[in-house]
């Protein structure tokens, strides 16, 4: 043990022999940086996992990448299909960072009950298609696996009274005729995605084929997903390059440019809570150390008395400084982690589903960002040291015993 700290470890202030105001302060200073850190990693984490919530959904429903007609998708009525060959499957299945490559097919309808008439868009999945989605959406029955049934939203199984089991009338325009059919609800889902609750109801590619008269190799499009969303914009341009010129291709973030420009701008939000909490640290531990070094006057003028550097004295408070810090860092690191992992397992924090687009606060746990915080907060509140810790020097052993 060093002489600074043996020096640092006996004459600072403990617990039960504070007689001044630097013992209260210390551990004020102390759930300052706590309570920064807490703010700022809960802040990092429920952003990201809104920003990955979100986008999670809105690409599970939507995938990652779409291929359609460039004359502007199948649409409601089903009027711009393309054609499945292994040759274009094959390309898009060999695109780098392409993880699965789907079909599907639209067609729009009306739902008539003994009451009422409701507008639905009939989304038919191919055989293979990805969904794990859904099943996790699932609250009632199970997937379509049969032409006649059909996976409801729970917006509209509640506005038509439907159940699981429940026969559906719906009607679908072909040219200038009509075709009913009678679904079987398979099963209930809640995405709490409102565009997509409001009207979408899954079926399966054969049925929607079939209402367009279409050939068993036509289909509205084929869906992407891929690997890394963070290189999501690398894949399009791939797929955009290796797509013949009548197909057209466009990613989530395209379909959905206010949504993502909405997340974006999260994150202005989180830099300023960051820039705040930072200083909240830098205040903390510079009053601190201030409050101590005043008190101590005496003390670091008996030292220098007695020889001892200005560089050595300024060591001892830093190591005071530091061990302020730490403790404070720590602290709110597992406050932060209790906390996020209370709310992943019981999420007592709810939310409006029709407002947020999910019913609970989202949480996202990442060992980098508890690194990153805790690294940034402490480099931060240590500069911030150098600013006390100066004070020391200008400290005269004479004036100093003096006032003793």
């Amino acid at each position: 043990m060093s002489f600074e700290q043996f020096v640092a470890k006996r004459f600072m202030p403990r617990r039960g022999n504070d007689s001044g105001f630097s013992g209260p302060l210390s551990r004020i200073a102390v759930a300052a940086i706590a309570l920064a850190i807490l703010v700022m990693v809960m802040a990092v984490n429920i952003l990201h996992g809104f920003q990955h919530h979100i986008a999670e959904k809105v690409s599970a429903f939507g995938s990652h990448i779409t291929v359609e007609s460039y004359a502007g998708g199948q649409g409601y009525e089903g009027e711009f299909p393309i054609v499945a060959d292994s040759l274009t499957w094959n390309t898009l299945a060999a695109t780098e960072g392409v993880k699965h490559v789907q079909c599907y097919a639209t067609k729009g309808g009306m739902v008539k009950t003994e009451d009422q008439i409701y507008g639905i868009l009939l989304r038919g999945l191919s055989p293979g298609y990805d969904t794990s989605f859904y099943a996790t959406c699932l609250k009632d029955g199970h997937l379509p696996v049969e032409d006649n049934q059909v996976l409801v939203s729970a917006t509209i199984a509640s506005r038509l009274k439907l159940h699981t089991g429940d026969k559906m009338r719906t009607y679908f325009w072909q040219g200038d005729n009509y075709r009913a059919r009678a679904f079987t609800v398979s099963g209930i889902y809640s995405t709490d995605l409102s565009e997509v609750d409001d009207h979408c109801v899954l079926g399966t590619l054969h049925t929607v084929q079939r209402l367009n008269d279409w050939d068993d190799n036509q289909v509205g499009g084929y869906e992407l997903l891929i690997h890394d969303m963070d290189r999501l914009d690398a894949v399009t341009a791939s797929v955009r390059a290796a797509m013949p010129y009548h197909l057209g291709i466009h990613n989530v973030v395209e379909a959905n440019p206010a949504l993502f420009a909405w997340l974006d701008l999260l994150n202005s939000n989180i830099t300023l809570i960051l820039a705040i909490m930072c200083v909240v640290c830098a205040v903390a531990i510079v009053s601190a150390m201030l409050i101590m070094i005043f008190e101590k006057r005496s003390t670091i003028g008996l030292l220098k008395a007695l020889g001892a550097s200005s560089k050595s004295v300024r060591k001892i408070f830093i190591i005071k400084g530091i061990e302020v810090i730490l403790k404070g860092i720590l602290i709110g690191d597992i406050l932060a982690l209790a906390l996020s992992l209370v709310q992943l397992k019981w999420q007592p924090v709810r939310l409006d589903p029709e407002s947020y687009s999910m019913s609970h606060v989202p949480v996202e746990i990442d060992p980098l960002v508890y690194a990153a915080v805790s690294i940034g907060v402490a480099v931060l509140c240590l500069a911030a040291l150098l600013l006390p810790a100066s004070y020391i020097a200008k400290t005269s052993p004479s004036l100093t015993t003096r006032e003793q």
